[in-house]
């Protein structure tokens, strides 16, 4: 992914209003991300544990949806997968729903999937971050293909929030 300026991130959203985006925390850490290893850029806000943030770069543009998901909950060990890369966390996956872009949010409507809690799904991928025992499981897929998947999975679940 290439490297994304603060005023792109800003304008990707399309799950919000200008004025959400606009008052939304962008990361302070943009120069130091590890663009290269990056297949979206994904976030939590410091300022509000229930909401995340995914900008991804897809064929037609950037596109970012505004998440909300659960605060992290004490005492929860069940393990589960995310959807996007498949990787498996104990506790570290989480339900984040998108409201739907358009005058289906404004009625309330909205699309859920499973993440990593952490939105570091294309490092889980690349083996830059650790998982846990159990947290990748074996596949023949080559990492291209893994990526790829990453990438497809992502693309989907951001067609269905602007559907």
């Amino acid at each position: 992914m290439k490297p994304l300026t603060e005023q792109e991130i800003r304008a990707a959203f399309v799950n919000c209003t200008k004025g959400e985006a606009k008052r939304l925390s962008v990361p302070r850490d943009l120069a130091e991300r590890p663009w290269d290893d990056l297949d979206y850029l994904g976030w939590r806000d410091p300022q509000a544990p229930d909401r995340a943030y995914v900008v991804a770069e897809l064929g037609d543009g950037l596109k970012g949806l505004m998440l909300r998901c659960p605060s992290a909950m004490v005492g929860q060990q069940r393990r589960s997968m995310c959807s996007m890369c498949v990787t498996t966390h104990t506790g570290g996956v989480s339900l984040m729903v998108a409201p739907k872009a358009g005058k289906a949010g404004q009625q309330g409507n909205s699309v859920g999937a499973y993440l990593c809690s952490d939105l570091a799904c294309s490092l889980y991928v690349r083996g830059k971050r650790d998982a846990g025992v159990g947290g990748r499981l074996h596949e023949s897929l080559t990492l291209e293909e893994k990526i790829q998947r990453t990438v497809a999975n992502l693309a989907a679940f951001i067609a269905k929030v602007t559907a």
